[in-house]
């Protein structure tokens, strides 16, 4: 059975089958006939005292750390795993209906993926968030499996695959055959984690306080964990820790490099546990086939060869690495719809 996605050209068909990266960062979804159909950031603006959400996605994502002490900007999900259920509830809802929208006559039928290491309680969480958001049908799928069906790998096929999938809130790595996760490991550890190491660093060695968004950006135009990269600078805006008053420093990518060296160990620490366990054939072919980097976290600088270097094996960066999950969750979509 082909995970191609298919596609009616000159029809409007309504998409009833769709599949959910219900991630920290952010969220896509992707149609079984139109591939991806909307990626908004995973962010919920809410009014503490109406108790009431006033914005979600971009136009929520805008208002962090600019908004007044009635309104909070929040992210429903923390580390992979749902942190408000109401406010989930709600985001999914807004987001299934705005990616469906009205020509929709059924409830769509749902695909959601997951981390590899989530309990069944929080398995049970996103299922009736995703039904109680107005899901007919709901299926789930570990993150590394959609990853790799997204990279273009054939899961079914009896030989190993490893796929390391960086996302906002987690790394998940895994070792794949004939469908399944044969070794897997989840670690908390990802986007989020650098950004929150940008930012130390940042207050610590330069006595200014940055946001969230000065961090992501600083990650984007600089960052880097390999330490023959070209040497970048970048000039931050902030506030002084000591003054309390603007201030405008330059970081280097050398610098950047070094706040983000534990979080970097932590994940290469991830993968040798996952190969250490590897069974000796399924070893043979990850030598053979390399290892797969996905998520928004391995398009940092340098991030493959990092990963090269230190396990010996080639790496490869996916192509669109940021859309692999999404779009290996909406072509696992249509085949799961298909299931008796």
């Amino acid at each position: 059975m082909s995970w191609s996605c298919e596609y009616r050209k000159g029809i409007a068909m309504p998409a009833v089958d769709i599949g959910i990266d219900l991630g920290t960062s952010s969220i896509l979804v992707c149609s079984s006939g139109k591939g991806i159909i909307l990626k908004e950031p995973s962010v919920v603006a809410y009014d503490k005292d109406n108790e009431k959400v006033i914005a979600m996605g971009e136009e929520a994502r805008q208002m962090i750390g600019k908004t007044p002490g009635n309104i909070i900007a929040i992210r429903p999900l923390r580390q992979g795993v749902i942190a408000d259920y109401s406010i989930t509830e709600k985001m999914l809802k807004y987001f299934i209906s705005k990616a469906i929208g009205r020509r929709a006559f059924r409830k769509p039928r749902i695909t959601i993926c997951i981390p590899s290491g989530v309990t069944e309680v929080e398995k049970k969480a996103v299922e009736e968030a995703t039904y109680q958001a107005g899901a007919r049908e709901v299926f789930l799928i570990e993150e590394p499996i959609a990853a790799a069906i997204g990279a273009g790998i054939d899961v079914n096929r009896p030989c190993g695959n490893m796929i390391v999938d960086i996302g906002g809130g987690t790394t998940d790595m895994a070792i794949i055959s004939l469908g399944s996760t044969v070794v897997s490991n989840s670690i908390k550890v990802a986007g989020d984690n650098f950004d929150e190491a940008i930012m130390r660093h940042v207050r610590k060695n330069h006595n200014l306080f940055i946001g969230e968004q000065m961090a992501e950006s600083i990650k984007i135009k600089i960052g880097t964990v390999w330490e023959n990269s070209e040497v970048k600078t970048m000039e931050v805006k902030g506030r002084n820790v000591i003054t309390g008053l603007p201030k405008v420093t330059t970081l280097t990518s050398e610098e950047i490099r070094q706040a983000l060296k534990d979080c970097t160990l932590q994940i290469l620490d991830g993968i040798h546990s996952v190969l250490e366990q590897t069974p000796p054939e399924l070893a043979a072919d990850i030598v053979d086939r390399g290892i797969v980097l996905t998520g928004g976290g391995a398009m940092l600088d340098g991030m493959e060869n990092l990963v090269e270097q230190k396990t010996g094996i080639n790496t490869l960066l996916a192509q669109d690495p940021m859309l692999a999950v999404a779009v290996g969750t909406g072509k696992y979509a249509k085949v799961a719809a298909q299931m008796p």
